[in-house]
């Protein structure tokens, strides 16, 4: 028996856990043979249907998420023409919720999984070619051959500890960027739109048996983990053995937690602060600042103990954290949102992801959806077109309010100045992005110098007390002196060598029979680690700076 996966992923940085997740439960199963054809949904589909063809499997299975979805439809759909003695598998989130019509919309699908795999998957390769005997699989979606839909209810995988890790398959993908780690299956939480929150009982692995997967991902040179733990921090006396267990792989992994603030006992806390730098990577998911938008959500936690603990958490500095505020969620108007954002701004947060709520299969916001006055997309990504609270307009707004955020503030060469001006300012966000959209500049991919063309051009006709700022930011980037932010005439020389003080580290600018002088041996490291030529301070001041040490020759830390 051959078995062909389709590992389908939106870029060549992500893959899946899924395949070496099952995988790894019957490796050494000699009877089956095991093959995958790896793609992303930008490839050619006839490209990848050729290469799948000439496999001739006997199954093709793949996992379907909301950004393969369409794709792989495609792909099966042809496959199925070609290979039409072939069975077609399908699992993944895409499948928790109702699956009848997707089964009489696409009868080139055999069957569809919903839930845990590991455990029903091996049980249904046993009778795969006996589809009389898949009434016993748990988990299991088809159509019998009397066209009637069947559903076996959902598979949960209970002895999640025994499970052969994925580390262990010979599909697990050591060569991206970082890898996954799920440590617990299952969440504590409600939350409406979360296709966890219905997923219980919450089970965990041993601190042991984690230490022993990390040791595998130390010993492949991993550098990123991403900890596929759904709220780190809901047992603290866990958090805190999880976190005393990564200061052993302290400095050679970083990790990428979710958190929530709400839950922050004060011995977390002070744990917390004493870890290293670059130790954690925090993603804490407020999703809103409003009490009412919380409840209606279903989430668990005060709003108060979110906002004390997310204060906490921006403050901290051995780590970064992201901020998530969802738009689209009940309740919830864009004037909060532009409101929320501005708030996370003055905590501090490293980023902040504002995201499209998306009534994804199996949650309990999607089948209250009608209830809730929430319309949405059938199709994926199933985007909320509008609620009671937020006009279509109005969550396009939003969309457009991400891309500033992800191009300005998210990104380290201008957050400190988009940061500045959202505090100083309360109607910036919407200043500048009127700009952005009248423009058409909104939904452009722009390079980071083009953005910082685009803010000092805005500051210029808007806010022209923040151009010297802008500059200062556009020097530390190392972005080009002979363009128009570090271009001469756009201040007077005092706060022209104020820059250059700024820029270089120094201790400060003075003046020696009237001439400017840089104060004696302080030149520093610029963050970029450049070098700095009497080229850069003609550029800056507009004639050449004497100074014992510097005399016109490269400076560098």
């Amino acid at each position: 028996m051959k078995i062909l996966w389709i590992d389908l992923n939106s870029s060549y940085a992500h893959s899946s856990l899924a395949l070496p997740a099952l995988h790894a439960q019957i490796a050494k199963n000699n009877s089956v043979k095991w093959e995958i054809v790896s793609a992303t949904i930008n490839e050619n589909v006839g490209m990848i249907v050729d290469e799948i063809y000439r496999h001739q499997p006997d199954i093709i299975a793949a996992t379907t998420w909301l950004f393969n979805h369409e794709q792989l439809l495609h792909i099966t759909a042809r496959l199925k023409a070609l290979l039409p003695n072939s069975c077609f598998i399908l699992g993944g989130p895409e499948f928790l919720g109702n699956n009848e019509d997707f089964l009489h919309k696409n009868p080139f699908i055999d069957c569809v999984f919903r839930g845990e795999g590991e455990e029903a998957f091996p049980q249904w390769l046993s009778c795969w070619n006996q589809p009389e005997k898949w009434n016993s699989i748990p988990g299991l979606c088809y159509m019998n051959p009397q066209k009637q839909y069947i559903d076996n209810g959902i598979a949960r995988v209970l002895n999640f500890s025994r499970l052969v890790p994925p580390e262990n398959s010979s599909f697990f993908n050591w060569s991206k960027p970082f890898v996954q780690l799920e440590t617990t299956r299952g969440c504590f939480n409600t939350c409406a739109f979360c296709v966890s929150g219905e997923e219980k009982p919450v089970r965990t692995l041993s601190i042991e048996s984690i230490r022993e997967r990390l040791q595998i991902i130390h010993s492949h040179g991993i550098k990123n983990v991403r900890v596929l733990d759904r709220t780190f921090n809901y047992n603290p006396r866990r958090a805190k053995e999880l976190l005393q267990l990564f200061l052993e792989f302290n400095p050679d992994i970083c990790f990428h937690l979710e958190i929530h603030p709400a839950l922050l006992s004060e011995e977390l806390k002070n744990e917390l602060k004493k870890l290293p730098k670059g130790l954690l990577h925090l993603e804490a998911g407020i999703q809103s600042l409003r009490e009412p938008v919380l409840q209606k959500s279903r989430r668990m936690g005060s709003l108060e103990d979110s906002l004390q603990g997310l204060r906490f958490l921006c403050s901290l500095p051995n780590m970064e954290t992201h901020a998530d505020l969802i738009a689209g969620l009940p309740l919830y108007r864009l004037s909060e949102i532009f409101e929320d954002v501005r708030t996370l701004a003055g905590y501090n947060a490293g980023e902040i992801q504002l995201e499209s709520l998306k009534l994804l299969p199996g949650t309990e916001m999607r089948r209250r959806a009608e209830e809730l006055g929430i319309r949405y997309s059938p199709l994926p990504p199933y985007e909320v077109l509008q609620t009671n609270e937020i006009s279509v307009n109005e969550l396009q707004t939003a969309r457009q309010l991400s891309r500033l955020l992800d191009g300005f503030y998210n990104t380290t060469a201008w957050q400190a100045i988009t940061r500045k001006l959202i505090l100083d300012d309360n109607d910036f966000l919407r200043r500048f992005l009127e700009f952005l959209i009248d423009k058409n500049l909104i939904d452009q991919p722009m390079s980071l110098e083009k953005r910082g063309l685009v803010l000092y051009e805005f500051c210029s006709m808007h806010y022209p007390a923040y151009k010297i700022m802008v500059t200062i930011a556009w020097i530390e980037a190392g972005m080009s002196l002979k363009k128009k932010p570090a271009e001469r005439g756009c201040a007077d020389q005092h706060e022209r060598m104020e820059r250059i003080a700024r820029y270089i580290g120094i201790r400060g600018i003075g003046r020696y029979h009237g001439q400017p002088r840089i104060c004696h041996g302080h030149a520093a490291r610029h963050p970029a680690g450049s070098f700095y030529r009497q080229d850069a301070i003609v550029a800056l001041w507009g004639q050449p700076v004497a100074d014992s040490e510097y005399c016109g020759r490269s400076v560098r830390a």
